[in-house]
């Protein structure tokens, strides 16, 4: 079976428009604190360092990959593949992921961090699939919304590949 992703949901232009967006709320949000920004791997890799680089504040980077998932089943049990490297207590925390789908992993990885005590905790998304939760997980801040529509590109993938397409793509099987 073939793979087509020549159907593009969303333009890099619109990507650029929606950083620079998000950019300026985190800007406003955290004027004169210092952010740690979690990015959530591996798909997020590619918007958490455009995000960056358009703050304003002083930022720590580090990283986390997780999952509750095996295959398409989530097991409702979080699998910390990657920790972050940093003590996050007491400090202002910011978890960046590629696309809220279900909200599994999220809702689980949040109950997990809050746990380390931080001042606050909150997360951004580049792409959000209300279409599919299956919990009452809303993301703090979110970059564009996308339809029930399997995508990749911008760091989303299917089996490891396509996170280098520039723009997002939907993903059909011919």
């Amino acid at each position: 079976m073939a793979i087509d992703t020549s159907r593009v949901l969303v333009t890099h232009e619109q990507i650029e428009e929606m950083l620079e967006r998000l950019a300026d709320q985190l800007n406003r949000d955290y004027a004169g604190k210092h952010l740690i920004v979690v990015g959530i791997l591996t798909g997020a890799f590619i918007f958490t360092s455009d995000l960056i680089r358009r703050l304003t504040m002083p930022v720590t980077v580090d990283f986390m990959q997780v999952s509750s998932y095996v295959g398409e089943l989530s097991t409702g049990v979080l699998k910390i593949k990657k920790d972050m490297s940093y003590d996050i207590e007491g400090k202002d925390v910011l978890i960046v992921e590629d696309i809220v789908d279900t909200g599994r992993t999220l809702a689980l990885l949040m109950d997990m961090l809050a746990k380390r005590n931080p001042a606050s905790l909150k997360v951004c998304t580049a792409f959000d699939k209300p279409a599919r939760r299956v919990n009452s997980f809303v993301p703090d801040y979110n970059g564009l919304t996308v339809p029930d529509e399997f995508i990749v590109g911008y760091g989303l993938d299917l089996d490891g590949e396509y996170r280098n397409f520039d723009d997002i793509r939907i993903v059909r099987k011919v």
